[in-house]
């Protein structure tokens, strides 16, 4: 059986030997368990106009076209997908680790048009069956929001979660996103914040229930150095970011590995770029520590250009860091 970059990258961060190029690109293509129709992101045009939704054959067609360029580590998709995917024998040649999300908290499901859950705490729900999804290694998230009941819920959904992917013979990864409801938190003790829910929820968990690695927001840099280097045995990743520029989206990968993080997972970034294997090339470029943001915002620009494609922002306008988290640490 093929060992997948992902597998080689992962032993060697938990064996202390990180090195150049280990940094591990996820392409979270899984916005199907969070909306509807619209989370398929935008049909481009011959010269990268937008022309409306992808319908669910154009997305995956893009699944595999970014497969079959093989610079991601990960791959992940909704179960459906993945089972559509694996049928179709898109990863027996691959060195990509495919991944499912598991669940589906009420919180992720704020792209559906008219939709109002995301006013009301997180509450935990599960659509995937465990035992028939087509890969090994899975995501589930949950998220804290300083409320007693609904922590208290998605705890114990937690719990089950745990018995059943270890029934089912599976792995997973661990998604904390931030509160998806006013705390009265500064963005400072927001990091400070989920770090302890965190520690203090995988301080009951043996190896054995523990996750291969943490997806969280990134929360600045003391928040970041603080979680990956509290435990050496503890692999923290970053969710990618806001809607904002190109250079925000670079920037989020250099400070998230200058600070600790070895793992970065994009989904809604990749997904609405205008050509998302320039974009995922100049990423992996980024993350190996071979160019800087600046300069892989203009790499992408002369990418499109070349392609004949239109950009969605002028290049100046993309050189712009517009995210007040990554301003505390921007490169000269």
């Amino acid at each position: 059986m093929t060992t997948t970059r992902y597998e080689e990258k992962i032993g060697r961060i938990l064996a202390g030997q990180y090195r150049k190029g280990d940094f591990i690109l996820a392409d979270a293509k899984d916005a199907d368990m969070s909306g509807g129709i619209q989370t398929t992101g935008l049909r481009r045009g011959k010269d990268g106009t937008p022309e409306g939704s992808r319908t669910r054959t154009e997305f995956v067609a893009e699944i595999e076209a970014l497969i079959a360029q093989d610079a991601v580590d990960i791959m992940l998709t909704s179960a459906s997908n993945m089972e559509l995917l694996q049928t179709r024998g898109a990863f027996a040649a691959s060195r990509i680790k495919p991944a499912f999300r598991a669940n589906d908290t009420t919180d992720v499901w704020g792209i559906i048009r008219g939709g109002r859950y995301r006013e009301t705490p997180s509450r935990p729900f599960r659509s995937a069956d465990l035992s028939l999804a087509p890969a090994d290694l899975c995501l589930y998230s949950i998220t804290f929001n300083n409320d007693t009941d609904a922590d208290l819920a998605s705890l114990e959904a937690f719990s089950t979660f745990r018995r059943d992917i270890r029934a089912a013979g599976k792995q997973y990864f661990l998604e904390v996103f931030n509160p998806n409801m006013p705390t009265g938190f500064s963005s400072v003790e927001t990091g400070a914040y989920v770090n302890d829910c965190i520690t203090r929820t995988l301080a009951g968990l043996t190896r054995a229930e523990r996750p291969q690695f943490l997806k969280v927001a990134y929360n600045g840099p003391a928040a970041m150095e603080e979680l990956a280097s509290y435990d050496p045995s503890l692999v923290v990743g970053i969710l990618g970011g806001g809607s904002g520029t190109l250079r925000d989206t670079f920037e989020l990968v250099r400070q998230a590995e200058q600070y600790g993080a070895r793992l970065a997972l994009f989904g809604r970034k990749i997904n609405s770029a205008e050509h998302q294997p320039s974009l995922v090339a100049w990423l992996r470029a980024v993350a190996d520590g071979n160019v800087g943001s600046a300069e892989a915002v203009r790499g992408y620009h002369d990418a499109l250009a070349k392609l004949g494609l239109k950009s969605d922002r002028t290049l100046d306008d993309d050189l712009l860091i517009t995210e007040e988290v990554l301003n505390k640490a921007t490169e000269g």
